[in-house]
């Protein structure tokens, strides 16, 4: 089985069907550790920048009825909670970003983070009923969003954008673009958002062809990842080019293709770079390097997102 990419394969049980016991909840509350967030987004880490979970019972316990249920953590309980406007950060503790947090903490630790990041912007955005305009209330533990006008009672459930990125190949080339705005030298995997009415598929070859103008014929999924900035699924591909002509569209500055060999020796050298080992993007081209010239060449990308062995 290989490794789930970062901010995957979260080691939590979640518990969903205890969401509407809140005497179970509360008794979980009491021996919970709590993941703080400011109103960004951002988590409560100590001073080496390390996740500072707060001891639930340090808390007033006015909290609980703000708080997320997360789930069970190798038996412990685990809640998110936002840092209300106010409220003093706790002593000796600091907020720091998702992108930095899964660079430097362990899986569990950042994809639980990633976890609780993805409910509090959704709750954030959806602080009014869709429907009637009433503001809404919690339920369900935090996973549900309820109108509080009672002739109303839409529910509203934590949202995701499904978005296809992909890595075109034509035999041993494979196509990157860059954004205008990105840093210097800076190319990556094409994406772009699901629309109604398509399928993955549907939706990756127009976002190729929009994009950058290729033809894309065969492809096939090999993973997914969570990517809460904020909302968002993404669902990755490999695919297969059959008309490798570059037409650039609105969106790209640049596209190119680029021969593996050459692509190696040019992030060797510092003339390209490509996207962060805590991303999608990379593990995709890493997969393919790997599969065309072994895991030792893609160890040249960075070791985030080997594959075992077997």
């Amino acid at each position: 089985m290989e490794r789930p990419n970062p901010l995957a394969g979260l080691p939590l049980l979640r518990c969903e069907d205890r969401r509407e016991d809140p005497d179970w909840l509360r008794a979980r509350w009491h021996e919970a550790r709590v993941l703080l967030l400011d109103g960004a987004g951002d988590a409560l880490a100590d001073a080496a920048g390390a996740l500072r979970p707060l001891p639930a019972d340090r808390l007033p316990e006015s909290a609980f009825a703000r708080a997320c249920f997360l789930g069970l953590r190798e038996g412990l309980p685990w809640f998110s909670l936002v840092l209300a406007a106010g409220e003093p950060v706790p002593a000796g503790g600091r907020f720091v970003g998702l992108r930095r947090a899964a660079a430097s903490w362990d899986a569990a630790d950042s994809g639980l983070f990633a976890y609780a990041r993805a409910l509090s912007l959704w709750q954030e955005r959806h602080r009014y009923c869709g429907r009637c305009g009433a503001p809404t209330r919690p339920a369900r533990a935090g996973h549900v969003l309820r109108c509080s006008e009672a002739t109303c009672g839409t529910e509203t459930f934590p949202r995701l954008d499904p978005a296809v990125i992909v890595l075109v190949s034509d035999g041993e080339r494979c196509l990157l673009g860059r954004q205008p705005g990105w840093p210097d030298r800076q190319f990556s995997t094409l994406a772009g958002f699901v629309e109604p009415g398509e399928s993955l598929e549907d939706a990756l070859r127009r976002e190729v062809a929009e994009e950058a103008g290729v033809r894309v014929g065969d492809c096939r999924y090999q993973s997914s990842q969570p990517w809460p900035f904020p909302s968002s699924l993404m669902l990755g591909f490999r695919a297969e080019a059959l008309d490798p002509a570059i037409r650039l569209g609105d969106e790209l500055e640049d596209a190119r293709w680029f021969q593996v060999d050459a692509l190696l020796d040019e992030v060797a050298a510092g003339t390209l770079r490509v996207s962060t080992p805590i991303s999608i993007a990379h593990r995709l081209l890493r997969d393919w390097i790997a599969d065309l010239r072994g895991e030792e060449a893609a160890d040249r990308l960075g070791a985030s997102g080997r594959r075992p062995a077997g």
